[in-house]
């Protein structure tokens, strides 16, 4: 804990930044990135005080409007790359999950990129991966916004809620509390600042049905609600990117059938007067984290560029999207990334690779990876296969205790942390480089102005604004992870 009270923030603000009724006006920008954003973001994520942590992630929210690197929406730009107005072969978008060390790994993405004057970062995190990295968005918001504060990020930042995913089981049992659950998580999130989202109703998607229109109609139909609900909240000016999809990752490959299908009935139920998906999930080969081997390594895949150049083709010139998305993504050989702009795939998740490095490459204290793989075991028994080795179980378990972890994973030392940001930022500067989003910052110029977004003054510092009480992480526990 940092702040003590409203009164000492304040203070601790004078010379660097002054409040004006709901307002805050940066006096002095290098001395809040240099002296305090380090301070305000820990409070943001940690202080004991419900109150004060919402102070803190107000002035963090009110410095990067004024700096020009507030939340902002992807949309026009994805359109504009929907009437093909530039190659869309010479980039893909990246979509970053930070799952751990959060504010480090941010700050390593954001310099990769600022290296590489690149705009077209996406900072994301799933529906799942709130819950067992124990982030909410309004704390994931802020953790990104300082992040691009202190490294001096010039644009707009893009904060994507990933995967807000129906859970079969729930839906089966009471469909209207599951889509009630999804509501209620679109609000917290708009209401965050995420300016982007991507609903994923593929998992409803019906195979013993007849027909293909007939198997995506759920899908379509529910993605089409959750769109009315986004329309109906995001701010004046403001046109969120949202993101459907179709093929559940780690299932068969998709088809232009089923893409035709499954836009052809959401646009039907949306109607024509309010703005639709700007992209389109598929599968083509991948899944999530990776297919662990009995060594703990993970298994080679194969991907069908093919039906990704062909998909997002047809997303493309027949429906003015982006193109596709590739989930599932980041534990691919470094030499298969380049492929993904040559196929025209609009965007790419990468999540558990980052992971990895954090466990994997060196930096992370011995000790800790310990108790934190003792974790595991001690508390994830359940999901332990028993034609599973001690290797692959703790593979695809050791996601669960970055939330448990978070503060000593947060509060690495000065060398630990050191050797953990650069391997990262190396693994991000060669992401960024494959993906050919070096001097995308044009683009983003071009298509995409940050918005204004003021918000009231918290009642930490003397105004109205209270935290807003959201439905605790448990309520997202059984779902599956996001890439």
């Amino acid at each position: 804990m940092t702040f003590g009270s409203g009164d000492e923030l304040r203070a601790r603000l004078d010379g660097i930044a002054r409040i004006d009724a709901d307002h805050l006006e940066v006096t002095d920008a290098d001395r809040l990135r240099n002296e305090l954003i380090d301070e305000l973001v820990f409070d943001a994520v940690f202080h004991d005080d419900a109150a004060m942590r919402d102070a803190c992630r107000w002035v963090i929210w009110s410095a990067s409007q004024e700096l020009g690197c507030g939340s902002a929406s992807i949309h026009e730009l994805y359109l504009a790359r929907g009437r093909e107005e530039f190659d869309v072969t010479e980039f893909t978008v990246p979509a970053v999950t930070v799952r751990a060390s959060a504010y480090l790994t941010a700050r390593q993405a954001f310099a990769a990129a600022r290296e590489r004057d690149a705009g077209t970062v996406i900072f994301e995190i799933a529906k799942s991966e709130m819950a067992y990295t124990d982030q909410r968005p309004a704390e994931y918001t802020a953790v990104i916004l300082a992040a691009a504060i202190r490294e001096r990020w010039p644009g707009p930042v893009f904060l994507q809620g990933d995967h807000f995913q129906f859970n079969v089981k729930n839906w089966e049992a009471d469909a209207d509390k599951e889509m009630s659950g999804l509501r209620d998580l679109t609000r917290e999130a708009v209401e965050a600042g995420f300016l982007n989202i991507d609903i994923d109703s593929s998992t409803l998607v019906d195979l013993s049905r007849p027909t293909v229109p007939e198997q995506q109609l759920v899908n379509a139909d529910n993605t089409a609600q959750l769109t009315q609900l986004i329309r109906s909240l995001q701010p004046d000016g403001v046109t969120i990117s949202i993101g459907g999809e179709i093929g559940e990752v780690g299932k068969a490959n998709s088809t232009e059938e089923e893409l035709r299908a499954y836009l052809d009935e959401y646009h039907r139920r949306l109607g024509d007067d309010l703005a639709g998906i700007s992209k389109i999930s598929v599968q083509t080969g991948t899944s999530h984290g990776g297919v662990p081997l009995p060594d703990g390594s993970i298994a080679e895949v194969s991907i069908d560029f093919d039906t990704l150049r062909r998909l997002s083709t047809v997303a493309r010139r027949e429906y003015g999207l982006a193109g596709c998305v590739q989930h599932g993504a980041s534990t691919l050989p470094d030499d298969a990334f380049h492929h993904f702009p040559a196929t025209g795939t609009a965007e790419i998740h990468l999540a558990t690779g980052f992971q990895n490095i954090l466990y994997d490459r060196g930096g992370l204290p011995d000790e800790l990876r310990d108790e934190m793989m003792a974790w595991c075991s001690a508390n994830c028994e359940g999901e332990r296969k028993a034609t599973e080795t001690e290797e692959q179980f703790l593979y695809k378990t050791r996601k669960r205790a970055l939330g448990p972890f978070k503060r000593q994973l947060w509060t690495l030392s000065t060398d630990a942390a050191t050797e953990v940001g650069a391997h990262l930022r190396d693994k991000f500067g060669l992401l960024f480089d494959e993906l050919g989003i070096a001097g995308t910052r044009s683009l983003v110029d071009r298509y995409v102005t940050p918005p204004a977004l003021p918000r009231p003054l918290p009642a930490a510092l003397g105004g109205t604004r209270r935290e807003v009480v959201t439905a605790g992480a448990s309520v997202f526990e059984n779902d599956p992870s996001g890439e």
